[in-house]
């Protein structure tokens, strides 16, 4: 598809002109600028132009949703037209980070180093899905799984749980390696932290309940002081706080060591000095931390599973808007790391669905066909787990299908928490989430995932004939 000049000049005009830019650049759907004004921005005129499919701020940035493809042509376009010089993602955030507040850092610190390994824990999601599917009793037989009726496909979902494990086996090195960047240190010793907290020469975390009770956790003795040989498998504080001590460590030696001698000291001294301070102070209070953490919500969900239901489904589509949900992913690892499964993530597969469904209602009360093309294409992305275009694209510009999409999320995450629907993986947020969902609870879930659709149809319909009934 071919750039009309006067469509980028358009959307140049509606951001506030050149002169309200900072710096531009692009993903694959979206052109992300850091502008020193959003009061400028003309969000009417910018949504009227015929080749943006919606916008939005978030983290100090602003989106323009464009389209995989015919983004790039546009921002060559828009660079071209404008002078502007072209930006590194990275410059972006940097431009953009100068405008938060220490909650806002807070929370896209969390986003930007969960993010980059997100990928990872959903492909295990999916494959633990495909295992779940093999060995659970009375999926394909009444009491018995595939695997035990068909012994000769157990070596194979053996294998299938092996790959889909090793995220979460190794989920410290991943964090390790992703969070030791983002605070400004070397990643490959973030990577070295976070499987040092997991060595096999440690006792297993999950099986440190067992060993406390029995009263034989092994210990170091350093001169007198007792520390505890646990490892810390699939736990997400514990190298979170050791990642950011690594990464202040190193910046600090690299600035006071000279060149010559850096690579004989500063990581030796940095992974020594850490190491230490995670196996006698960071790994012992994080993880009583995150057990506090997971007890806090476990108390909640299970002492008025009604109202935590219906509390979180109706709030997590608006926490994606504030960009508040990425600090719910730790804690989902922490349920499935304490307590074997989450029941909050099979509650973002109702809000996902429902703004889906409601994007879709959109297709049929709405009378533009532009905005008709863009429902349809955006409920299927959230049907597929990517809620932004359905959420920013449609369901916010005209707020009463967001408004129908929350109530659908609210009843439906309800229902499953009463019905107390687990994940004991994290996989696709959207109609695949069934196979991130132990296969007992099967039946609850595609009735939440029913009511995920029904509701926010339903209602979208209604909310529309009032409006044109007005």
């Amino acid at each position: 598809m071919s750039v009309n000049k006067q469509s980028v000049e358009n959307i140049v005009e509606a951001i506030g002109g050149k002169e309200n830019i900072v710096a531009a650049t692009h993903c694959v759907t979206r052109l992300r600028f850091a502008l020193k004004d959003e009061g400028k921005v003309n969000k009417e005129a910018l949504e009227s132009i015929d080749i943006v499919k919606g916008s939005f701020s978030a983290n100090g940035q602003f989106q323009v949703v464009i389209g995989q493809g015919l983004v790039d042509k546009v921002y060559n376009e828009m660079v071209e037209m404008t002078g502007i010089g072209r930006a590194t993602k990275q410059e972006i955030k940097d431009a953009a980070e100068a405008k938060l507040n220490p909650l806002q850092r807070a929370i896209k610190a969390l986003a930007d180093i969960f993010i980059p390994i997100l990928p990872a824990i959903v492909t295990a999601g999916l494959l633990m899905g495909i295992n779940n599917v093999l060995t659970g009793p009375g999926i394909f037989y009444d009491d018995k799984s595939f695997v035990e009726v068909h012994k000769e496909w157990a070596d194979l979902a053996s294998i299938i749980n092996l790959i889909a494990n090793t995220a979460f086996v190794f989920l410290p090195g991943l964090i390790g390696w992703s969070a030791v960047n983002k605070f400004g240190g070397s990643p490959l010793l973030g990577i070295v932290l976070g499987l040092m907290l997991v060595h096999p020469d440690l006792l297993n975390a999950w099986g440190w309940g067992a060993a406390k009770q029995e009263g034989n956790i092994p210990v170091w003795n350093l001169f007198g002081l007792e520390i505890q040989k646990v490892g810390y498998q699939g736990q997400v504080l514990p190298v979170l706080v050791a990642s950011y001590v690594l990464a202040k460590i190193e910046v600090f030696l690299r600035k006071r060591i000279p060149d010559a001698f850096q690579l004989l000291l500063v990581a030796p001294l940095a992974l020594l000095i850490t190491g230490f301070l995670a196996f006698i102070a960071i790994g012992p209070v994080t993880f009583a931390i995150g057990n506090a953490i997971t007890n806090v919500f476990v108390g909640i969900f299970d002492n008025v599973p009604a109202i935590g239901g219906l509390i979180y489904g109706a709030l997590y589509a608006p926490l994606v808007v504030t960009g508040m949900h990425h600090t719910f992913l730790p804690v989902d690892l922490q349920l499935i790391s304490s307590t074997g499964g989450t029941f909050l993530w099979p509650i973002l597969v109702m809000s996902n669905i429902a703004q889906g469904s409601a994007a879709l209602a959109m297709m049929f009360v709405a009378k533009d066909e532009k905005l008709k093309g863009l429902s349809l294409t955006s409920a299927v992305s959230a049907y597929l787990g990517i809620t932004e275009p359905a959420m920013f694209g449609v369901n916010l510009r005209f707020r009463y299908p967001f408004i129908a999409a929350m109530t659908g999320a609210a009843i439906a995450g309800m229902f499953i928490t009463l019905n107390k629907v687990i994940a004991p993986s994290i996989g696709v947020g959207g109609l695949p989430g069934f196979l991130s969902i132990v296969p007992q609870k099967w039946i609850p879930f595609f009735i939440g995932m029913a009511i995920a659709i029904a509701v926010p149809i339903v209602l979208t319909w209604i909310f529309a004939k009032l409006k044109k009934d007005k």
